[in-house]
């Protein structure tokens, strides 16, 4: 069995996902990459260096979540920490299209339900599956976590406060499937207590990525820092919250 701490990061062949990758390496743990292309993702293990090991994982792919399950109880014998990074906000957004003007498209009167299918199977659907896939490793180590990396444009309190600044944005896309991840990790936290596996949501904030046609405004140094100080988290510390960096708490 692989005698470092193992970390498992969705989605983290770029953007945040990749320097949680890098974080983590430099705190001592070996980290796989999981990425639903292994070219890239191999390409993203040789950037983030000797510690870390692409792993084919596309999260809608019932296949490849189990063939990535078998292949960390095989390779490595254990999983101390699993990041549940993967996301897409949109599938058919058009080019040079704003956030607000394709907001306007996703209103609950109007959305596409191809385009909500396809974000909440990644966004929501995935991540359970891996959460169920890998649950048989984290729960043969002791002191366990699971972050799942969510939005806080996916607050319910924080929507129904008229003064906040996305607000108008909230639709059943990429928002909502923030909420149901938000719902999620609050089932997963009551499920895990008492076994003592630590899951906790965390936003990266308004970070420079893929995600929003690098639209953000923080780097992916700044969004990685959240996710990162939480995996770390020793055996004493909090589960089933939402926080944003450091420790800033977001209502669900």
């Amino acid at each position: 069995m692989q005698d470092k701490q193992v970390a498992l990061v969705t989605g983290a062949n770029q953007g945040i996902g990749l320097q949680i990758a890098k974080d983590l390496v430099a705190h001592g743990l070996t980290v796989l990459v999981g990425s639903r292309n292994l070219e890239r993702g191999e390409a993203a293990a040789r950037e983030v260096g000797p510690n870390a090991f692409a792993l084919q994982l596309d999260v809608t792919d019932p296949a490849s979540v189990a063939s990535a399950a078998e292949r960390v109880q095989k390779e490595f014998g254990r999983l101390d920490v699993l990041i549940q990074n993967a996301a897409i906000s949109n599938t058919n957004k058009q080019p040079g299209q704003s956030v607000d003007e394709y907001s306007k498209t996703t209103r609950p009167s109007v959305v596409s339900m191809d385009e909500m299918r396809a974000v909440w199977d990644t966004n929501v659907f995935g991540v359970l599956a891996v959460y169920q896939a890998m649950l048989p490793l984290l729960r043969k180590t002791p002191g366990a976590r699971i972050v799942n990396v969510s939005s806080g444009v996916g607050s319910l309190a924080t929507n129904m406060d008229p003064a906040f600044a996305y607000r108008a944005i909230y639709g059943p896309v990429y928002p909502a499937s923030k909420t149901a991840m938000n719902a999620l990790t609050v089932a997963m936290a009551i499920e895990l207590e008492p076994e003592g596996i630590k899951v906790n949501a965390v936003s990266p904030g308004f970070t420079k990525t893929n995600l929003n046609g690098y639209a953000g405004i923080e780097t992916v140094e700044q969004g990685a820092r959240e996710a990162v100080r939480v995996a770390l988290l020793g055996p004493d510390g909090p589960t089933g919250t939402f926080t944003r960096w450091e420790g800033a708490t977001i209502p669900w």
